[in-house]
């Protein structure tokens, strides 16, 4: 048999890994195609066109949604009764029987017979409206970067890896001349990070906000400010600068739909991260991202996924395998949802403690394992943070030696590191020089992936393939006990999650018979990849 790739996988172990991941999603997919979720529902309203907020904040999605659960339940989905009552009662608009249900005037009905096929139609409609508006943008996106590719003039192709950099102000007028200077020092991706907490808020904070910490809210507004601003420094480089925002937490469906509607191109969207990092019920997580990647396959956005997060609770050595084991089940739950290879920004990162011997070729082997089982996937290589400490110095050796190793190992995406990242918030000019670092290895380097090529039965070689026999190992256990109990059990990360913990269940619902969604109906039988498609003028 011909050798696979530099790491001479055994095709076999490769194809039983994935079969078993399909094994072990296949339940939790079952859950998700037979349950909603408060957010789920919200999330159609959002892309029927349903924006603002009451004087307190609180989204007219929010009232709306709670009044029909109130009255009928959400068991039968939020569209049929709200588009009868649009259709019965004296309303131009979804904002106006909105604030009616905001202060306690409208009342809703399961409705049936010819007034249920009314209120259908009317739903499909403006599911139809709100999703023909996702199509225009990618599109736009896509006239964009024929206009604007990546990597500047036509020919020269896109520069390998993209850089990928953070922004966190907490203010999102602040961010954007951020973002627009590391644009102009080479930062292809931009990042805005979300203010601590927002991903336990059952809400999407409403307008452009100044008051964000260690972060910056993620709102519609907010994107479509830095969306401009990009648009803006893009025309100016005569590259289109990427931008990312997170679609996790107890709005992950909300806050996709918005991203698809303001043309964001990445979100960050694990299938376990939310569960494990902040506790959200794993039911209300899985059926919540079934949705949200549906919306993100559809508009075009690329996921990143987060696996880099075990690393800092579990030791980069000992739990490689279960980075491995995630990814393989992101492949498959987004592959089910309609995402293309070519969507799944899989996380990985640099996270072995630079004191245990030979720490550089641990890391070159885990690379190019994850490259070699994915390698239509832009994957996206995170840098150390876990053993950073106050030497500045030695941090920016190991940032050094993080770049590297993406190089070497040809990494899509990579998140730059920072030499002051163990002591504070970086500043503007740490920018600078970590986007320095990088693109000096990056230039230096050039096709050295070309040129790597491990030693045949080496060091790198027998350590990749022990991580992926410990990886199927690890998915034969789950998929005979079931993922919701390897979560449950610390798996993942260390932290035990049961499937009845955490924030977010009572906002699961089951299906009753005659569940209608129209986003979902959509979703559910298009092909969002089909280019014969029409996209609406």
């Amino acid at each position: 048999m011909a050798p696979q790739g530099k790491l001479d996988l055994d095709p076999e172990t490769v194809r039983t890994a994935r079969r078993l991941a399909a094994r072990a999603a296949e339940p939790i997919i079952d859950m998700a195609r037979s349950h909603t979720t408060v957010s789920v529902e919200r999330a159609l309203l959002r892309l029927a066109g349903l924006a603002g907020a009451d004087d307190g904040g609180r989204p007219w999605a929010n009232h709306l949604a709670d009044a029909v659960a109130s009255q009928t339940g959400l068991e039968h989905g939020l569209a049929l009764p709200v588009w009868d009552a649009l259709l019965n009662g004296p309303y131009g608009s979804l904002a106006d029987l909105a604030r009616d249900a905001a202060g306690g005037r409208a009342r809703f009905r399961l409705p049936g017979g010819a007034d249920a096929a009314k209120a259908r139609e009317a739903a499909r409609r403006a599911a139809r409206e709100g999703i023909a508006r996702v199509d225009r943008r990618r599109a736009e996106r896509d006239r964009l970067l024929a206009e604007l590719p990546p990597g500047g003039p036509p020919g020269d192709g896109p520069p390998r890896p993209l850089i990928y950099l953070i922004v966190a102000t907490g203010d999102i007028y602040e961010d954007i001349p951020q973002a627009q200077a590391a644009a102009r020092e080479g930062a292809d991706i931009v990042a805005v990070i979300r203010s601590t907490g927002q991903s336990l808020l059952d809400f999407v904070p409403e307008g452009a906000t100044r008051e964000g910490y260690a972060g910056t809210y993620a709102t519609q507004e907010n994107f479509r400010l830095m969306r401009a601003a990009l648009d803006e420094v893009s025309r100016e480089l005569g590259r289109y600068v990427r931008l990312t925002n997170y679609a996790s937490g107890l709005c992950m469906p909300e806050i996709a739909a918005l991203a698809g509607l303001e043309r964001l191109d990445m979100m960050l969207n694990d299938c376990m991260y939310g569960i494990i990092f902040r506790d959200i019920n794993p039911r209300r997580t899985f059926i919540d991202q079934r949705f949200s990647r549906q919306v993100h396959a559809r508009a075009g956005i690329v996921i990143n996924t987060g696996e880099d997060n075990y690393l800092t609770t579990a030791d980069a050595v000992d739990a490689a395998h279960t980075v491995v084991v995630s990814q393989l089940l992101n492949e498959r739950f987004g592959h089910e949802a309609g995402l293309s290879d070519a969507q799944l920004g899989l996380g990985h990162a640099f996270e072995i403690n630079p004191a245990v011997p030979e720490s550089f070729r641990l890391e070159l082997a885990h690379a190019q394992l994850v490259r070699e089982l994915f390698p239509d996937a832009p994957l996206k290589y995170m840098p150390p943070t876990k053993h950073m400490t106050g030497n500045i110095f030695a941090g920016y050796l190991l940032d050094a030696f993080f770049n590297l190793a993406g190089v070497m190992t040809g990494q899509s995406i990579i998140l730059i590191g920072m030499m002051t990242e163990g002591i504070h918030t970086p500043w503007l000019s740490d920018r600078d020089l970590a986007l320095e670092n990088v693109r000096y290895v990056r230039d230096a380097c050039g096709g050295l992936a070309e040129d790597f090529v491990p030693r045949p039965d080496g060091m790198l070689v027998q350590r990749a393939r022990r991580v992926l026999a410990e990886s199927v190992e690890l998915l034969e256990r789950i998929s005979d006990d079931g993922l919701l109990t390897a979560i449950a059990e610390g798996t993942f990360g260390v932290t035990r999650r049961p499937p009845d913990g955490g924030k977010g269940l009572e906002g699961v619902v089951p299906h009753a018979d005659g569940y209608f969604n129209p986003a979902i109906e959509i979703l559910d039988t298009e092909d969002p990849h089909d280019p014969a498609r029409e996209v609406p003028a």
